[in-house]
């Protein structure tokens, strides 16, 4: 099959949380199409060695605790001092952790999960918004998850998380939409990545999830890339407040 082209080509993207998974494959295929890409993400050794992965040319990037404000600032003040504008926003960071039960559950955690997943994408679409009302042009895109519309109690804070993504997903695009500029998330299923290795390594667990999946397999890091750079083309200019379930179909049955 032939590769689709999105034409992205000069377009600056900024993916968080880009140093492996689906952040690490979105920056990959984002080059690819001859964008402009700035990664972020916590740790500057996991950024050196998604840089050496990637390889030096068209690629900047930028340590960012995106729960932190004055990080946020610093990341949006050096992409604008390197590209002068910003086009494409992907929200990929995500971080989850078995919980207790709410009734339970200590509000150190609560925050540690919430801030993660819901402040950070706050922080970083609102910079995005302003940088792209000027432009009056620019999408933004959130990678929520499955787990926002389905009850999951050993993942609780995780999934209020991002049903809150989802629902800030909606919120920018009314009103950012006479800004020209598109706000819309994919949510997937499990994907077969570092970040949920602890359930597909098992044999097991495996069988279990995917026996559930009508297209009997888990989903991969380019099964999520796909709809997000659709969702960055010009494609998708009249799609805005959408999310796309990437789910091999696990929720029509």
């Amino acid at each position: 099959m032939d590769k689709v082209s999105y034409g992205l080509e000069g377009k600056v993207a900024l993916i968080t949380g880009a140093s492996r998974g689906i952040g690490l494959e979105l920056a990959r295929q984002l080059k690819e199409e001859k964008a402009k890409v700035v990664i972020c993400a916590r740790k500057a050794e996991g950024l050196k060695a998604a840089v050496e992965e990637l390889g030096q040319e068209g690629v900047l990037a930028i340590p960012c605790h995106i729960a932190k404000e004055n990080e946020v600032t610093a990341l949006f003040q050096a992409l604008m001092e390197a590209h002068g504008r910003l086009d494409i926003l992907v929200n990929n960071v995500g971080m989850n952790l078995r919980t207790p039960g709410l009734a339970d559950v200590e509000l150190g955690l609560w925050q540690k999960i919430v801030d993660s997943n819901l402040t950070g994408t706050f922080l970083c679409s609102r910079a995005a918004a302003g940088i792209m009302r000027g432009q009056n042009c620019g999408k933004i895109i959130n990678v929520s998850s499955t787990a926002g519309r389905r009850a999951a109690p050993p993942m609780g804070i995780y999934g209020i998380a991002k049903a809150g993504v989802e629902m800030m997903t909606r919120v920018l695009a009314a009103e950012l939409a006479k800004n020209n500029v598109q706000v819309n998330a994919v949510a997937p299923s499990m994907v077969k990545t570092g970040f949920s290795k602890p359930f597909w390594s098992n044999p097991e667990k495996h069988d279990l999830i995917t026996e559930r999946i009508p297209l009997g397999r888990l989903a991969e890091a380019g099964d999520v890339a796909g709809p997000v750079l659709f969702l960055a083309s010009t494609a998708a200019d009249y799609i805005t407040g959408q999310t796309i379930v990437v789910d091999g179909g696990t929720t029509i049955v």
